[in-house]
């Protein structure tokens, strides 16, 4: 559900019933992964989605039957008939779908509410939903913070929401998103009678990307990474550039060396795995300080715009500066992926694909030229702890 938290935030604010379909479980080419979510009101009002509009109009009709009825409903839905014509996913993937009633003020309102409005501020914590185990427990939830104890119940023993809220904070430490068993063997186990699953939805601030290099394509590029979901930082050491009137999107603007700026967010613990690192400054008293520090940190992305003569001169000059060839490989250089760019905005978006299709795992060919499956499953990238992404 994070991906509709604002929305649910303020839904919740306002004081409203509603009901959430959460995907719990997804296979094969499913569009949407688990913690995709469809909320519908008592008006019939709905936001999100949780399967990008194959099965919306029955996950809907779902919603309003569990909300009139009080009612918790898990359905699958995976292929229609042989001609795509049935109810199903016409991609041939599989999704297991959790329809959970939270009416207005409801205990368990009270616990997505907090879950909702931590995610919509940017908080660190975890939300836990129930999907399978003894009967009352699908569809309970906690919320676990990440810096102060859960909020809610499953319903269980005390020993099942302390197991729960220990598995929470291990997955939202690790930055993941997924199902999880608890109980198995244990003392909470045997009192419930069986195993309890859970889904785990980790909430975490947005990554940071750090554009370096007050130029105009540094502009273009803060626009596309805040459309990514980034909190953008331009920082340049050159006052006359580096001004909030040239960057508006940007969250920051910083005027100082990039290299001791690099150095100084690491050590405060405000970057992560999930930081991206975009050097646009074509002067290499600047670049080679600042490559050196962020080819060595476990960041998830290092690119420095320039030419393959640059590029070639800039390499020799961090090998002659200590850097081995496992370092030197994460430099993507020269930046971004082949679109053919010519202007600032189309060069942004070489940069941002080239962002994504690290994160996932994306090869950037069409896909008309691939045969595997255009949805699947990718590991999740691991913050440096969840204190650092907590703060």
């Amino acid at each position: 559900m994070l991906d509709i938290a604002a929305e649910l935030d303020r839904w919740c604010r306002e004081g409203r019933a509603f009901a959430l379909a959460t995907v719990v479980s997804a296979g094969g080419s499913a569009p949407r992964q688990p913690g995709a979510a469809l909320a519908v009101d008592a008006a019939g009002t709905a936001v999100g989605g949780v399967s990008g509009g194959c099965v919306e109009g029955a996950v809907y009709e779902l919603c309003r039957r569990s909300l009139e009825r009080g009612t918790v409903q898990r359905e699958r839905f995976g292929y229609g008939d042989a001609e795509g014509l049935a109810i199903g996913l016409t991609c041939g993937g599989t999704i297991e779908v959790l329809v959970t009633p939270y009416p207005a003020e409801s205990s368990c309102a009270r616990v997505l509410a907090a879950a909702a409005a931590g995610a919509a501020a940017g908080r660190a914590g975890a939300f836990v939903l129930a999907t399978g185990g003894p009967a009352g427990l699908p569809g309970r939830a906690l919320y676990v913070p990440a810096d102060a104890p859960h909020l809610g119940t499953l319903g269980g023993p005390p020993e099942l929401d302390r197991e729960a809220a220990a598995q929470a904070r291990a997955e939202l430490a690790a930055g993941r998103t997924g199902p999880v068993t608890v109980g198995a063997g244990g003392a909470a186990g045997s009192r419930c009678g069986e195993p309890v699953t859970l889904l785990v939805e980790s909430s975490l601030p947005p990554p940071r990307m750090l554009v370096f290099g007050a130029v105009d394509f540094a502009a273009a590029l803060t626009r596309a990474g805040r459309f990514l979901g980034h909190r953008v930082t331009v920082c340049d050491a050159r006052p006359v550039f580096a001004t909030a009137d040239r960057f508006p999107e940007a969250d920051e603007v910083r005027v100082a060396w990039p290299h001791r700026y690099l150095d100084e967010q690491w050590a405060a613990g405000l970057l992560d795995r999930r930081t991206a690192v975009c050097v646009l400054t074509h002067d290499t008293k600047f670049d080679i300080p600042l490559l050196l520090r962020a080819l060595r940190l476990p960041l998830a992305y290092v690119g420095a715009m320039g030419s393959r003569r640059t590029h070639r001169d800039r390499m020799r000059r961090l090998r002659e500066a200590g850097l081995g060839r496992p370092e030197l490989a994460r430099l993507r250089s020269p930046i971004g992926l082949d679109l053919g760019a010519r202007t600032p905005e189309e060069t942004a978006v070489s940069i941002a694909a080239e962002i994504v299709a690290l994160r996932h795992g994306g090869t950037g060919r069409p896909l008309t030229t691939l045969t595997t499956p255009v949805h699947s499953p990718q590991p999740q990238p691991r913050p440096r702890s969840a204190a650092a992404a907590g703060r």
